[in-house]
């Protein structure tokens, strides 16, 4: 197994001489397999190791986890590092998951002990802390069963050649050199080399989306359909990661092909992007995202389309995507930039433009200034009567065709107005209804594709109400609504 880890490290030039690895140490089996080897490897190569474990506060056996990780530390002359956050608190303030939180202070600290340490080291010897000879790395103990796991949590949400790839052997300083190994090879050498670790029984319940997939989807595969699935999963996401690292460099060439940068933005040419592959405009696009906004955060498929559809488009028309990020096709090109390169104030940027939001079932979208949208499917009881409620709405779930989407109005909406399913154009029923024009651009609906289910705060389609065929149904709360 050790061989199999080191070439693997090597066929992906993880470690080199010199190498400082802060490796983050849980306790559990992975990270304790990875301390150990990366111990072993040090003997062969010169690296400093530095162990991290983070304590999140929420397990009561956290401090002894902590303890035992110390302990593992002092015996192989590692140095240890101990860091606390209380990560629930900090999700509730920042409005965000406890496993994203979890996540962000987990990388935040390994990132501020590498530094701080290279640093110290760099000043010791009067040398530049970033100079070649003091190289950082971060390695995290994900596993081929974790790659599993996150590319079939990527593919259910919906996702391009990136998620369908996983987790990568290597992304920036962060180093994973366990992928190459499922859980079970793991367990197995730490029972031959006699090394307990520790159980984070959190991990064994349904609470993360996660947990769910390892537990009931990717265990199914493996004793009723294939017992290799990870191992097959892996073997494709490699293929998949050769496949995207191939299509970017292509994208890379047509991207300076059809573009003019500027400070402000890139401006690309519509014709010769309308003559690129659909593959290579997709990935044009992300190229573009990456210079504005750092990883792409909350960038999805849904926004790259939107913008793609500006292409294909006549005249001047806009989309706004996360980040103050906007899209303006002028004329014969497309304009990509930051909300502050269109000359405006954002707020007045943010009253014109289009506003999209993919929604995912179950699930929840906050929009600032109104609250919080509650998207929940259940199972249609009869003997029950569908209340009318202004902020609760219920739908036929099985009548929705398309991905549904929280946005503002786009040309062509249009809802159905009576039981004999007559159509009226969004903008006719909002003038019906006296919504000033400055107010009809803000105005959010819940759109299948064209088809409008629900005018917030007005009135829902009549195509998708319940019906006596109806089986499932679809439950739309806006949170602190009646």
């Amino acid at each position: 197994m050790i061989e199999k880890v080191r070439q693997y490290v090597e066929r992906y030039g993880m470690l080199l001489p010199g190498d400082t690895v802060v490796a983050g140490i849980s306790g559990g089996a992975d990270s304790l397999c990875l301390l150990f080897l990366l111990h072993e490897f040090a003997k062969e190569i010169p690296l400093h190791i530095l162990a991290v474990h983070i304590n999140h506060r929420i397990r009561k056996e956290a401090e002894a986890d902590a303890a035992y990780v110390k302990q593992i530390c002092e015996r192989l002359k590692v140095p240890f590092f101990l860091r606390e956050y209380d990560v629930e608190q900090i999700a509730r303030k920042q409005g965000i998951s406890t496993e994203e939180a979890g996540r962000n202070v987990r990388y935040q600290a390994f990132r501020e002990i590498l530094d701080q340490y290279l640093f110290k080291r760099a000043d010791q010897a009067g040398e530049n802390a970033f100079s070649t000879e003091n190289r950082g790395k971060i390695a995290v103990a994900h596993t081929a069963n974790d790659r599993a796991e996150t590319m079939l949590f990527h593919l259910f949400r919906g996702t391009g050649l990136p998620g369908l790839s996983g987790i990568k052997p290597v992304r920036g300083q962060v180093i994973r050199p366990l992928l190459c190994l499922e859980r079970v090879e793991i367990e197995e050498y730490l029972r031959e080399k006699e090394i307990p670790f520790c159980i984070d029984h959190t991990n064994y319940e349904d609470t993360y989306t996660r947990n769910k997939i390892r537990h009931h989807v990717l265990s199914y595969a493996e004793k009723n359909i294939c017992d290799r699935s990870v191992s097959h999963m892996n073997r494709t996401a490699e293929m998949l990661m050769e496949t995207e690292e191939f299509v970017r460099e292509q994208a890379l060439k047509a991207y300076e092909k059809i573009s003019k940068k500027t400070k402000a933005g890139s401006y690309i040419e519509v014709r010769k992007f309308k003559e690129l592959h659909a593959v290579l405009q997709r990935s044009v696009l992300l190229l573009c995202m990456e210079e504005l906004k750092e990883g792409r955060k909350d960038i999805g498929a849904v926004h790259i389309e939107a913008v793609r559809e500006l292409f294909y488009k006549e005249g001047n028309k806009e989309q706004s995507l996360p980040g103050e990020i906007l899209a303006r096709r002028e004329f014969d090109t497309v304009f990509i930039g930051t909300g502050s390169s269109f000359g405006t104030n954002p707020e007045k940027i943010s009253e014109r433009a289009s506003l999209i939001n993919p929604v995912l079932i179950p699930g929840e979208i906050k929009i600032e200034g109104i609250g919080v949208f509650e998207f929940t499917c259940l199972e249609y009881d009869k003997s029950k009567i569908i209340p009318e409620k202004t902020y609760t709405k219920w739908f036929d779930y099985d009548k929705i065709v398309k991905s549904l989407v929280l946005r503002t109005r786009q040309t062509g909406d249009y809802l159905t107005i009576n039981d004999a399913l007559s159509k009226k154009t969004l903008k006719k029923y909002l003038i019906q209804e006296k919504v000033p024009e400055r107010e009809r651009d803000k105005t959010l609906v819940l759109a299948d594709g064209n088809h409008i289910l629900w005018v917030i705060g007005y009135r829902i389609s009549q195509y998708y109400k319940i019906g006596p065929k109806t089986k499932k149904v679809l439950q739309v709360r806006l949170r602190g609504g009646q």
